[in-house]
């Protein structure tokens, strides 16, 4: 029996999961809800978002509100028969009527009921976590609080960046949500340990500011988490483009103080620990390698990097 799907999500994890569905001969995806076009780029050319791009081309029609909880959107999707409803980073809160209209699946990418909120996977990189995972919940009107259908699980490299977490993430939330629908009726929902929960909020731009009076550890995690955006910069503007841990000991050197002058890098040491830096981005400035900034700024062995 083919199931009926509503689906809703913006981003290219959203987009992943729709191609999956759209793929499957089970499932009929009866319409796609995602956030407005925006403007993009220095000409603000209005972009749809790429879910919206991909329901356009298989003939699905899409619906685009500002505002899902308006009654008049509500009403009209009312009217839209399906079995399931699907959400993925769609960006807005469903209301109680919708939530009422067809079993609403979520799929965050954590393992809940860690991370609920809007930067789960930067989150996982942050704290340095050696596994995360994808969850699938019924959707509640709660943040992330609905009862645990499925979570599928993957360990995460000490050197993994957001991108690529991101895109085994992405893969694996595409997986679950065809598994789910599938086997909808084989799972029973578990109520998550609200003892154990946890919230991350949206990832600013003063998110990245960094200080060599941090941990190495801590750099590095935030270098991992916020890379390509919002990047991490010292107090000056300098952004840090390309960096990694050193692991040697430098006990007798002050923070921030630069320790060795490689043949393309330089390490500076931290609270504990050092950094290995490779490339930079001066202020209103194009990236360069690091041997070329401290030249320019005529900064030797033992200076003071900041």
């Amino acid at each position: 029996m083919i199931k009926k799907v509503i689906f809703m999500g913006t981003p290219t994890y959203a987009d992943t999961i729709l191609a999956k569905l759209i793929a499957s001969q089970n499932i009929e995806v009866v319409a796609v809800y995602t956030q407005p076009d925006k403007p993009v780029g220095r000409k603000k050319i209005m972009t749809p978002p790429s879910v919206k791009v991909r329901a356009v081309e298989n003939g699905i029609d899409v619906y685009q509100p500002a505002k899902l909880r308006d009654s008049d959107v509500v009403t009209e999707l009312l009217q839209l028969p399906c079995d399931y409803i699907v959400v993925a980073a769609y960006g807005q809160i469903l209301p109680k009527e919708i939530l009422n209209h067809a079993p609403s699946i979520n799929l965050h990418a954590s393992i809940l009921p860690q991370y609920r909120g809007a930067s789960p996977i930067q989150q996982t990189l942050l704290h340095g976590d050696k596994q995360t995972g994808v969850t699938a919940m019924l959707m509640e009107e709660g943040l992330d609080t609905g009862a645990i259908l499925k979570i599928k699980t993957l360990e995460v490299n000490p050197n993994e960046m957001l991108e690529g977490l991101f895109d085994k993430l992405t893969l694996l939330a595409a997986e679950l949500t065809l598994d789910v629908l599938e086997n909808f009726t084989q799972y029973k929902a578990i109520n998550q340990d609200e003892r154990k929960a946890t919230y991350c909020k949206k990832i600013t731009k003063a998110d990245g500011l960094i200080s060599f009076n941090e941990d190495a550890q801590e750099i590095y995690n935030k270098y991992r988490a916020f890379t390509p955006w919002p990047g991490i910069y010292l107090e000056n503007g300098l952004k840090l483009k390309k960096i990694q841990l050193n692991h040697t000991q430098y006990n007798n050197a002050n923070i921030g103080q630069i320790v060795v002058i490689d043949k393309d890098s330089i390490v500076v040491t931290c609270k504990h620990g050092a950094i290995q830096i490779y490339k930079v981005q001066p202020q209103s400035k194009k990236e360069m390698d690091v041997l070329a900034y401290i030249n320019g700024k005529r900064l030797q062995l033992e200076d003071n990097f900041l």
